[in-house]
């Protein structure tokens, strides 16, 4: 259960992955966003409401709403910052954008060790434990 205090939204990423750090790093610097963000390898992930399986499968986005893993994150990522990419995260958010996005980010994360700037830390876990991408209700 994601704790109700919760003040802002966390922004939850591997920590790990070489390719994951770059686009939060491009995330820094380029969008003014209110969420914290945090690797999961440090965060309180029983406290956010979430596993380590999960984690290490995708993006999170965790509000008072609920937990939005994969393309969603990205999507709430997005609204967040504001204009002019908050336009991008609605269209993400909506069919049917939202079906060919869940597809090209399962692509790219699943792929995520061979795009630049990874490393062998970003290969995915071969258990395949994982979650869908998507909402779930908090």
């Amino acid at each position: 259960m994601i704790a109700r205090y919760l003040m802002r939204a966390v922004l939850v990423f591997d920590g790990d992955c070489g390719f994951c750090t770059s686009c939060i790093k491009f995330v820094q610097r380029h969008m003014r966003i209110r969420a914290r963000i945090t690797a999961w390898q440090s965060a309180d992930l029983a406290g956010l409401g979430v596993t380590r399986e999960r984690a290490q499968y995708e993006l999170l986005w965790i509000c008072e709403r609920g937990v939005y893993g994969g393309a969603q994150a990205v999507a709430k990522l997005l609204i967040d910052a504001g204009l002019p990419w908050s336009l991008l995260g609605v269209a993400l958010r909506l069919p049917p954008m939202r079906w060919p996005a869940h597809g090209l980010y399962r692509l790219v994360a699943d792929n995520r060790y061979r795009l630049p700037g990874a490393t062998s830390a970003c290969a995915l876990p071969p258990d395949g434990a994982h979650s869908n991408d998507g909402d779930t209700a908090a």
